[in-house]
């Protein structure tokens, strides 16, 4: 019988501190693969309808007991689906304690301070789950592809990076990272889906095209920086993306089971509300 796929087969392998090469690639990921879907997107979607649910009650419960905090970060490619499994994996979800984070080109305040300055201030708080739809890896990844940071000086951030999440860990924070990873091909037919319908204009930006020119400088510069920066205290995982169902899925999977592992449960009954009634 085949082995069933476990998360950790999509881990990237923890970052060493004694400098050991992380033998790791992108190639070894099939952006099409489907290893947490049912072969039915009918059922993937019940699934992910039942998670859902269960994520209702496990954000409840870390609301409830404002000592934890969660992060999960979404990177990938444009079009690669962070907006859409935002959208979908939190469908359900009480909107108390939760927190969605958009990161955009840094402003020129932004830019006037250290580049992980504007990142901190969003950092969850206790009983909060925050998302960072993109995050401080912008500051890693597209200055590299631009040729403004050296090697050195890349190195240098990924410390830095690794340094604050290690600060978020210590205080309380799970993080969890996902790589939404999806083929150069299928990121054309959604560009030119997005251009073929008006109604999809706005999703649009004539800067994408440019970015795709540069897709090898960046699968590079995505290789280094996730080997770089995947830790015990915040890993980052693989998601194959071709698939907009199974992708939901699996961040929904990777989440739950996350949550699952910090052992929630709602804070103890108040025993001075015993026996009060409501006039």
């Amino acid at each position: 019988m085949a082995k069933q796929p476990e998360l950790d087969d999509f881990r990237v392998p923890y970052f060493d501190d004694g400098k050991k090469k992380i033998k790791f690639s992108l190639d070894d990921f099939d952006t099409a693969a489907k290893p947490f879907s049912t072969g039915s997107k009918d059922a993937d979607r019940e699934r992910l309808a039942e998670i859902g649910a269960l994520l209702q009650t496990q954000q409840e419960c870390l609301h409830a007991q404002q000592k934890r905090r969660v992060l999960l970060v979404l990177q990938g490619m444009d079009t690669s689906g962070k907006d859409g499994t935002i959208r979908a994996v939190f469908h359900d979800v009480d909107p108390l304690g939760l927190r969605i984070v958009p990161f955009r080109a840094p402003t020129p305040v932004e830019l006037a301070h250290d580049f992980l300055w504007r990142v901190h201030a969003h950092a969850p708080a206790a009983g909060e789950l925050t998302i960072f739809n993109r995050s401080h890896y912008e500051d890693l990844l597209v200055p590299t592809v631009r040729g403004e940071l050296d090697e050195q000086a890349f190195e240098q951030r990924c410390c830095h990076i690794r340094q604050f999440e290690e600060m978020l860990a210590y205080s309380g924070t799970t993080i969890v990272k996902c790589m939404l990873h999806i083929s150069k091909d299928e990121q054309r037919q959604r560009l030119q889906a997005r251009i073929d319908d008006p109604s999809k204009h706005w999703k649009f930006d004539v800067a994408d095209l440019d970015a795709r020119k540069q897709w090898d400088a960046y699968q590079s510069a995505y290789r280094d920086a996730l080997a770089a920066t995947s830790t015990d205290y915040a890993p980052w995982y693989v998601i194959p993306a071709d698939s907009k169902t199974h992708r939901n899925v699996m961040v929904a999977e990777l989440l739950l089971r996350t949550l699952d592992a910090l052992k929630l449960e709602y804070p103890p009954p108040k025993e001075s509300l015993k026996g009060v009634k409501v006039e």
